[in-house]
């Protein structure tokens, strides 16, 4: 039974690593690649590092995997998120088809400056 779950989490892992290397070469503009990178490759390393957690079945690799699919899952939205400010406050270019950018990030950068 191990076996099976095993195989189907790596199956599963292996998927969405691929996904998100398709994202990172297909999507048009930085924005959307760290999108479509950033979540499919967590939930990929998630999967990948859960199967050898049910793999070797015991309580230290068991902790270990949960710790570490905790730190991934907690800093990857974090960095992504970190990256994409900066990139939108260097003006990085988006997408010609992207119709509206709601993001206050320019406003207040713009805010910040006359400020000072």
């Amino acid at each position: 039974m191990n076996d099976v779950v095993t195989i189907v989490l790596l199956i599963t892992g292996t998927a969405f690593a691929l996904l998100a290397s398709v994202a990172v070469v297909r999507m048009p503009d930085l924005y959307t690649r760290m999108h479509g990178a950033t979540k499919s490759a967590t939930l990929g390393v998630g999967c990948t590092i859960l199967a050898a957690a049910v793999q070797f079945a015991d309580m230290e690799t068991t902790t270990v995997a949960i710790l570490v699919i905790g730190f991934i899952f907690l800093t990857t939205p974090v960095a992504a998120h970190m990256i994409g400010r900066a990139a939108h406050q260097q003006n990085v270019p988006k997408w010609s088809g992207t119709v509206v950018d709601e993001s206050p990030l320019a406003d207040s950068a713009n805010e910040d400056h006359e400020m000072r």
